[in-house]
């Protein structure tokens, strides 16, 4: 390695994987959301296609999810110069919670609206009172992933906050 490095030769790698993560988990939640929701439109599609517009929103949030992987992703990425600025194992490790907050929250809440989508615009398609309770539910999973975006951006900012250089 040269010279010109500053910090730990081994941080970089947890601050990558700590990118990726926070990127593939969230994916995998958007596409399983994704997924799951446009089965139970496309089968409720075939009785009631008027409401397949309508039916469309769990899709849509589910595919939210994976710019909240991009977004920490880019934040964590960014924060990795070891040439520039220092790297130690805190600054890695910081940046690895963060993806890893960040992802597995995005699967988490991508896997809940997958099934409350699915079975909600299903529900929807016989009883259409139950639109307003369907959006709630997937508000509040939505939240999760939400909830990972926040803890994730602060976890991030704790990195190069572990030495004065």
């Amino acid at each position: 390695m040269s010279s010109a490095f500053s910090g730990d030769e081994t941080a970089p790698f947890f601050g990558f994987l700590g990118a990726a993560s926070a990127l593939v988990f969230s994916c995998m939640g958007a596409a399983y959301g994704t997924a799951k929701s446009g089965v139970g439109v496309a089968s409720m599609g075939v009785m009631r296609p008027e409401l397949v517009m309508k039916s469309i929103v769990p899709v849509v949030m589910a595919g939210v999810l994976g710019i909240y992987g991009l977004i920490i992703a880019v934040i964590i990425s960014t924060g990795i110069n070891p040439k520039a600025k220092s790297y130690y194992l805190f600054d890695g490790y910081a940046h690895l919670s963060s993806g890893l907050a960040c992802g597995l929250a995005g699967l988490a809440a991508g896997m809940a609206i997958g099934i409350v989508g699915d079975a909600g615009v299903r529900a929807n398609a016989q009883q259409p009172k139950l639109f307003v309770g369907m959006i709630l539910i997937l508000i509040f999973a939505e939240a999760l992933a939400l909830y990972g975006l926040i803890v994730g951006i602060i976890l991030s900012s704790r990195a190069g906050q572990s030495r004065a250089d």
